[in-house]
């Protein structure tokens, strides 16, 4: 396996994957530009594992980028991997609207283009092979059922209030997570208000800068809602600064080793659990499938159970 960093790779024919597959016995290269891989330990270890999954693949090269979040150095990156004739790219998309121009690009030019993690908005689906990732709303949604449950077991489910630190703006892992959990808190906790959401971008320090806001503006908070435990540590820690995390439920939608790590202190009760490893080595094996010509989901999920107090000795504590 040969990873690259960079721009400077040997081209390849760039071909549907039905025709690569008929055509190549030899290595395939597979591009792939990431989000922002350092803003947060999740991204981190995506990177690693897929770098490790390549490694062991002796048909697969790679040119590895990262656009860190900026939405113009990712376009940019897409045009250098397609004018590098890459057998496909993966993308883990920095804003799911602004990057289609350059996904349908690629397309266009017979690459087939696997977003990885995070979607890009519906108008871009048809320039795509296959989403490889997390089911989002699922997470949102699961996030409300465990918030719910726990105001229930704790009598307040007629009267709870909840706020939501959610993640960055245009990003649709941000816009999905929160959606699952707007459409399912009222379904099965319909007398449960949701009285604010305020953007946390996927960070601690400005999370808990929200946080500090939502304490001083309300008297009264029963729960957190965050897009990930990333997010809702930093709230947590605002809490514990002002003196009332114990009297807030805190939930998360991605367990973090934080989020793990609070859980077993009894200070933040749940989340749902998603492996980074497994995220990456889907996404790799997506675009190999794809090259090979073999059948693939459009939307190829795995799966991210709920984590809370009660069941977390069933799973290990995050990587990340």
């Amino acid at each position: 396996m040969k990873l690259t960093f960079g721009a400077v790779l040997a081209t390849t024919t760039a071909i549907s994957g039905a025709a690569f597959a008929a055509s190549h016995s030899d290595t395939m290269t597979i591009g792939i530009t990431q989000n922002n891989v350092g803003v947060d330990s999740y991204q981190t270890t995506y990177e690693q594992a897929f770098i490790a999954a390549a490694e062991a693949n002796d048909m697969v090269e790679t040119v590895v980028l990262d656009a860190g979040g900026d939405v113009a150095r990712q376009i940019a990156q897409m045009e250098d991997l397609i004018q590098q004739e890459v057998d496909a790219i993966i993308i883990w998309p920095t804003n799911g609207e602004a990057v289609i121009p350059a996904v349908r690009k690629a397309s266009q030019a017979g690459i087939p283009v696997i977003v990885t993690n995070s979607n890009i908005a519906e108008q871009g689906f048809d320039f795509v092979a296959s989403f490889s990732g997390p089911d989002n709303i699922t997470q949102g949604s699961r996030s409300a059922e465990i918030m719910c449950d726990r105001f229930k077991d704790l009598g307040i489910d007629g009267e709870a209030r909840v706020v939501q630190i959610s993640g960055q703006p245009g990003y649709t892992t941000a816009i999905e997570r929160a959606q699952g959990f707007e459409e399912r808190l009222p379904e099965v906790c319909p007398d449960v208000t949701l009285v604010e959401t305020q953007p946390g971008d996927w960070n601690r320090e400005k999370s808990q800068q929200v946080m500090e806001a939502f304490l001083v503006k309300y008297d009264d908070i029963d729960g957190v809602y965050s897009g990930d435990d990333n997010m809702g540590v930093g709230a947590l820690n605002a809490a514990k600064a002002a003196g009332r995390a114990g009297d807030i439920t805190f939930v998360g939608a991605t367990n973090f080793a934080v989020g793990y790590e609070a859980m077993a202190a009894g200070d933040y009760w749940g989340s749902i659990y998603q492996s980074p490893v497994d995220d990456a080595e889907a996404a790799l094996q997506t675009a190999i499938d794809v090259l090979n010509g073999e059948e693939v989901p459009f939307l190829n999920y795995f799966d991210t159970p709920k984590i809370t107090q009660d069941n977390m000795d069933e799973f290990t504590k995050p990587v990340f």
